[in-house]
């Protein structure tokens, strides 16, 4: 091959890889951004038993398209104490079972889809709102998933008698374990082991790699995507970063273990299908199944060890993370000095995200410790405020232009907003959980769910404001703005049916009334807090109404 060649068939190849890699992401965003309140629901209602979350685990990573996607879900309600350790890690096994019956999916080739499904997409994001536009992300997420195969294929076809890519390909199939590293990194490169996978079997499929090296690289790619969790999930809680840990021992243990018996007797592979491109995506599909169901009953015990191995640690907090980002240099330059005001917000919502995580299992188990911290961020956050208030009088004294001066009332008010969520968690959940554990109180079965499914609803629209006020995007702030509206509507049906209850005489629900009404108001109080984040952004691109007044 040529260099002219060489430099069009390494850029066709980079091209497609890129655009697969952004198909995959495109999918999953779509998910994430319409369904992610029915997706938490769902995992958290998976405890009945391990096969139960097992199969919950397979359904949400075949709809998000990412086993990855799931082990960061799951680790929140598992922080949080809203999944025990073993449930969680039989959640993990399902989704990588998931991740790889996506792949098995998405090797479907049928030409009609590719035009189906853009024409589809793309009229139903242009033309629907809120959940239903997101399903034409979805759609167009997988066209252009089905787009970047074909060009891969067709990058590769000329290759196949190619000198040079047979003696890679005899290269490959005699060192394993460079192709098991090469799966692994490139996994971790574009974090997606689906896109990884999809990639490794286009190229079998194709005759570039061997079915032994498309076999290793896949297994390593297994290894990556655990990886990939293991790294997101360092700064969470002790508890949730066992579960990972698991994950990560078993499927990447088991993927050497399995790179190794190939390596002694690659016939094997022959039993899996009759080409390579069909041995290496059942060889994937194969070994995530076998590892699920050999790990499934074991998980209480090997969660059980890692407790042993990773015992909890009392920690301090990290004077690096209580620095404030108000930089009185930066006084001088007023949009230098509001970006900083607009960092020690951030910080504010993601100190207020921990304390709404934590005061939850407050209302099963009492922790004198964790309600202390509590109340000790609620001091915190009141200085902030009370900080970025003055922070941003001293930097109009000088005077600010006209949109210099609306952004500073901007973050003002969210200042005062954040402020009152910490109060709404500190003041008046933390007393709620406080009076239910004092008076030996519980809620009904019922009751309980519905507000520990109220609260998964408030926390993912918490994160959702702290991504808008990462990237002020219009979109997702009308998102957020638009969440509010259907929390009003949650919370009012959710306060008829603690009444219905009150009427059937239910005593639970009758001893714990007030309780739980005034928790659902306090929820709903943090929801509306964080949804203000959203609404200077919609009045500059003009989509919010001067009056909501007919």
């Amino acid at each position: 091959m040529d260099e002219p060649n060489l430099i069009q068939f390494l850029l066709n190849i980079a091209g497609a890889a890129a655009l697969l890699i952004w198909a995959v992401r495109l999918v999953r965003t779509g998910v994430e951004r319409g369904f992610a309140a029915p997706l938490r629901f769902w995992l958290r209602h998976s405890a009945k038993n391990r096969l139960v979350a097992a199969a919950t685990g397979m359904g949400a990573a075949v709809f998000l398209q990412s086993s990855t996607a799931v082990a960061v879900l799951v680790s929140n309600f598992v922080s949080k104490g809203g999944l025990a350790t073993a449930v969680g890690l039989a959640i993990l096994l399902g989704a990588d079972v998931g991740s790889a019956v996506v792949t098995q999916l998405l090797m479907v080739r049928q030409a009609f889809l590719i035009p189906l499904l853009l024409l589809v997409g793309v009229a139903v994001f242009l033309r629907a709102t809120g959940s239903t536009r997101q399903i034409g992300r979805i759609l167009i997420g997988l066209a252009l998933i089905f787009v970047s195969l074909d060009m891969i294929r067709a990058a590769t076809g000329p290759m196949v008698a190619n000198p040079a890519t047979e003696t890679v390909m005899a290269y490959l199939a005699g060192d394993l374990l460079t192709a098991f590293i090469l799966g692994a990194v490139f996994a971790w490169v574009v974090h997606s082991s689906v896109a990884a996978v999809l990639l490794f079997v286009t190229l079998a499929g194709q005759a570039v790699l061997p079915g032994p090296a498309a076999g290793a690289m896949i297994l390593g790619a297994n290894l990556g995507g655990a990886f990939i969790a293991y790294v997101l999930t360092l700064s969470a809680p002790l508890s949730s970063r066992r579960m990972i840990v698991a994950n990560l021992v078993l499927r990447g243990g088991g993927a050497v273990l399995a790179t190794f018996v190939i390596f002694t007797f690659p016939d094997v592979l022959g039993r899996l299908g009759a080409t390579a491109a069909r041995q290496s995506i059942n060889l994937h599909l194969a070994f995530n199944v076998a590892l699920a169901v050999v790990s499934l009953p074991f998980v209480g015990v090997l969660t059980g060890l890692l407790t042993r191995l990773m015992p909890d640690k009392a920690e301090g907090e990290n004077p690096l993370q209580a620095a404030s980002a108000l930089d009185p240099a930066a006084l001088a330059r007023p949009q230098r000095g509001l970006d900083c005001a607009a960092r020690e917000l951030l910080g504010m919502g993601q100190k207020i995200e921990r304390m709404l995580s934590a005061v939850e299992p407050l209302y099963d188990t009492w922790n004198d410790a964790a309600a202390t911290s509590i109340r000790d961020q609620d001091v915190t956050i009141k200085k902030m405020h009370l900080d970025v208030k003055l922070y941003l009088a001293r930097l109009g004294q000088k005077g600010l232009d006209e949109d210099l001066g609306g952004r500073s009332m901007e973050l003002a008010s969210i200042s005062s907003s954040l402020d009152s969520a910490s109060d709404a968690i500190a003041r008046i959940m933390l007393e709620l959980a406080g009076r239910l554990n004092a008076q030996k109180l519980q809620f009904s079965p019922k009751g309980r769910e519905e507000i520990g499914d109220f609260s998964d609803r408030v926390q993912s629209n918490v994160q959702l404001a702290l991504n808008v006020m990462m990237n002020q995007n219009p979109a997702e702030a009308r998102e957020l703005v638009a969440a509010k509206e259907k929390v009003r509507k949650v919370e009012q049906k959710l306060q008829r049916n603690h009444i219905g209850r009150l009427r059937e005489g239910l005593a639970e629900s009758i001893e714990t009334s007030n309780i739980h009404q005034e928790t659902l108001r306090a929820l709903k109080q943090v929801n509306t807090a964080f949804s203000m984040v959203g609404y200077p952004i919609l009045s500059k691109s003009g989509d919010l109404l001067k009056s909501r007044l007919a």
